[in-house]
């Protein structure tokens, strides 16, 4: 029977890609670091990084991007006097697998030599209990007697995208702790780890060669007999609140993880990921394909949450590595923020509270981007302050080497929007209004007065306009009335009005003092206005297609198989100024589809239908995030084949590893938590057919015909419940610990679920 809850292969060699991909597919992470999935022995030729969040350098002209720490997991291990590497060509046999429901990775790998085989065997994990943490257990068998010499401790050979990062790097040796210490480039914060072991057997030396501090044991290892020891190691940085000198925080560190074993260690892990696992697990039965990748999203998106108290986001490439600078995009709001909204609120939280943190960034962009703008306009791509990382000329020319000017970072206005949707979306649904005073607010109306300052009044029309911009179909540029942004640019004024009027009612002397600090008292009426008169394209009467942005409806009508073929660089872009799709109405990814399902009550099923079937021909899906838009606006008019067929693109992404690794002249390998959000949503929203707003609970089941039980859990006002789907019931349980009593609507039968009740709807399935 499959194991529904890890992955493994077989396969250890290949090319740089290949080890890269691999790198991205078994990687561990824990909110505070990440560590890609590769081999004990490998240095920076084959991808390792332990990547840090929160902490970003820049060296010289080159991108800011996250920093990677020394490698504290390193070893290497050779017998009878020849290094054993999976890349040299004596493995008789290898196995890596990542387990999700303890967060763990493992490896197997046999070496042949001389008559002799040596097996190794490591497991590892980035501690969930001790963020900072990682732990390792090594050990070696041969089958005959050998000298075995195994070297383990530090590198500090880098992997660097734009580095490198740590300067002066020095390693000492305090006691039994080897210890690394660098300072940035640019702002000269320190990165410490710091290593011990605990082992007992052979003799041990210390060797300080080829940038690595290392242990070296050696000894004549017995036939049949198993040698374990068990590695820890910590990072620490100058961003860490530890309360005393960062080395001697390190040190304390590893020594009490040695104090307290390594079963302890891996207790205590075990049980912080039950915990995360019992809250969001979601379970299908009849389908193991999809209960699998599903799994794997999940775990993906679980192990990359910000640790509590660090207002921390998750970059676009989560922690798989220094890809796309380890920004953070609007990717979180719109496609990783509800998984956690419905299911762990407390890190949807962190996620909001890295917006209100970074909001002084956003106002400084607003200054310096346009003429006269004000407000809160929030970052393509954003870092540890807010200001935007992203540069003008972004995207390289695979012919020329030249960059190319590209308007992500001036005319990408939708984010401050899509920040203040999520922030609202948070209050609704959980009914907690401490974000928006702890800042949310002011960032809500900071971004409404940004987007004020952005648009025309149209005098003879009688309305606002938002013009010059990109919508998320980045192939056109510059254009006027995008749907997609006009609809999050009125959404943001009618939200900030609500805002006002929650706080007038609820906290009068908060909102008195909000308004007077960023003096915005007389462009409250001004919102009031605009959130009338916005203008968003509207369905076509006769066709209910809703035309992407002015003049899109005249462009040149292609395929995107025409263009694949005009294409002469496999790596060329179709956009920017001269790029193949420019005059044509092919599109990067979904836009006015995005649209309908973001503002999924406010059109249609006939119009959502319509728009789909004119615009998904025209798309080429050439980002991650495009396949899980048009998957839930299928789902809701009723294709539900097309729905799970996007919904496993999406799912297995980073699984099948068939993504994309450059656009232009720009690395774009790493891991896809977006997509991974995209296909929670897929199976929650989508399949079981969840909305939510501040007044109840909506479940619509749209089951596939694959899945005979679908369950999964949501989070709601403070409460939880677990939801079971059949082919034509639906059951919710209210566990004994929640305090109210909830409105659900289940498929058009009003229930009211009660703490500790069980209640099971009948329904009847639609047919499609």
């Amino acid at each position: 029977m499959k194991n529904l809850w890890e992955i493994s292969t077989t396969e250890f060699a290949g090319g740089k890609e290949s080890l890269m991909r691999r790198g991205n597919v078994y990687q561990l992470a824990n909110g505070y670091m990440g560590y890609r999935g590769t081999l004990d022995e490998f240095g920076p030729d084959e991808s390792v990084g332990i990547t840090l969040a929160g902490i970003f350098d820049r060296v010289g002209s080159a991108w800011r991007e996250p920093v990677n720490a020394p490698n504290g997991g390193f070893t290497r291990v050779s017998l009878d006097g020849t290094d054993l590497s999976v890349l040299s060509g004596k493995v008789a046999q290898h196995r890596q697998t990542l387990s999700f429901s303890p967060a763990v990775f493992e490896r197997e790998t046999v070496f042949s030599l001389r008559a002799k085989t040596l097996t190794i065997r490591s497991s590892r994990f980035l501690s969930a209990d001790t963020p900072n943490l990682g732990v390792i257990e090594f050990s070696v068998y041969c089958d005959k007697a050998a000298n075995v010499t195994i070297r383990t401790g530090i590198d500090c050979n880098i992997w660097d995208l734009n580095g490198p990062h740590l300067l002066q790097l020095a390693a000492e040796k305090q006691g039994e702790v080897l210890l690394v210490q660098g300072l940035t480039s640019e702002n000269s914060k320190r990165v410490l780890v710091a290593e011990v072991i605990d082992l007992n057997f052979g003799v041990e030396a210390h060797e300080s060669k080829d940038d690595r501090t290392l242990r070296v044991i050696s000894w004549r290892a017995e036939a049949g007999k198993i040698y374990t020891f068990h590695k820890y190691f910590a990072v620490v940085t100058d961003n860490d609140l530890v309360g005393k000198p960062i080395q001697s925080a390190a040190v304390k560190m590893v020594l009490r993880a040695k104090a307290l074993g390594y079963a302890v260690c891996l207790k205590k892990h075990r049980a912080e990921w039950a915990k995360k696992w019992e809250r969001c697990d979601v379970e299908i039965e009849g389908d193991d394909e999809a209960q699998l990748a599903l799994r794997y999203s999940i775990f993906q998106l679980l192990m990359v949450a910000p640790v509590a108290g660090s207002a921390n986001s998750i970059p676009a490439r989560a922690l798989s590595g220094q890809v796309y600078k380890g920004a953070i995009f609007w990717d979180t709001e719109m496609f990783m923020f509800p998984f956690f909204l419905h299911t762990y609120p407390e890190k949807a939280v962190e996620l909001m509270r890295y917006r209100i943190k970074t909001l002084d960034g956003a106002r400084r962009k607003a200054q310096t981007e346009g003429p006269g703008y004000r407000g809160a306009f929030y970052a393509w791509e954003s870092q540890e302050t807010g200001d935007d990382a992203c540069t003008y000329f972004n995207i390289g020319d695979p012919f020329t080497g030249r960059d190319l000017r590209t308007h992500f970072r001036d005319k990408q206005v939708h984010i401050s929007g899509d920040v203040a949707i999520a922030l609202w979306e948070y209050f609704k649904l959980t009914g907690d209004d401490s974000l928006l005073l702890e800042g949310g607010a002011e960032v809500i109306l900071e971004c409404a007065r940004f987007y004020y300052s952005y648009a025309y009044f149209k005098k003879e029309k009688g309305r606002y306009e938002i013009l010059d911009v990109i919508g998320p179909d980045e192939y056109h540029e510059c254009v006027n009335n995008n749907a997609f942004t006009s609809m999050v640019a009125k959404e943001t004024f009618v939200i900030a009005n609500a805002a006002v009027e929650h706080l007038r009612k609820k906290h009068p002397a908060a909102l008195r003092a909000l308004v007077k600090k960023i003096g915005i008292s007389r462009e409250l009426a001004d919102f009031r206005e605009a959130a009338r008169l916005l203008y968003v394209p509207a369905p076509d009467p006769k066709t209910g297609v809703i035309e992407q942005f002015d003049g899109y409806l005249k462009l040149r009508e292609a395929t995107v198989e025409e263009l694949k073929a005009k294409m002469v660089h496999p790596n060329e872009y179709l956009g920017a100024g001269q790029g193949l799709a420019v005059p044509t109405k092919v599109i990067k990814q979904a836009d006015v589809v995005m649209m309908l399902n973001l503002f999924k009550t406010r059109y249609s099923a006939k119009i959502k239908q319509a728009n789909w079937k004119y615009y998904e021909p025209r798309t080429e899906h050439g980002s991650s995030l495009s396949a899980c838009a048009y998957a839930l606006v299928a789902a809701e008019f009723g294709d539900l084949e097309f729905a799970y067929k996007y919904f496993l693109k999406t799912a297995k992404i980073d699984l099948e590893a068939k993504y994309k690794v450059y656009v232009g002249t720009v690395f774009m390998g790493g891991s896809h938590p977006a997509a991974n959000g995209g296909a929670w949503m897929t199976a929650v929203l989508g399949f079981g057919g969840v909305q939510a707003d501040e007044k109840r609970v909506v479940i619509n089941p749209r089951l596939c015909a694959k899945w005979k039980t679908f369950q999964f859990n949501l989070a709601y006002k403070g409460d939880g419940f677990r939801i079971k789907i059949t082919e034509n019931s639906v059951t919710i349980t209210s566990p004994t610990t929640n305090v109210r009593r909830h409105k659900i609507l289940v498929a058009g039968s009003k229930t009211v679920c009660a703490p500790g009740a069980s209640v099971t709807v009948k329904y009847r399935p639609t047919k499609h």
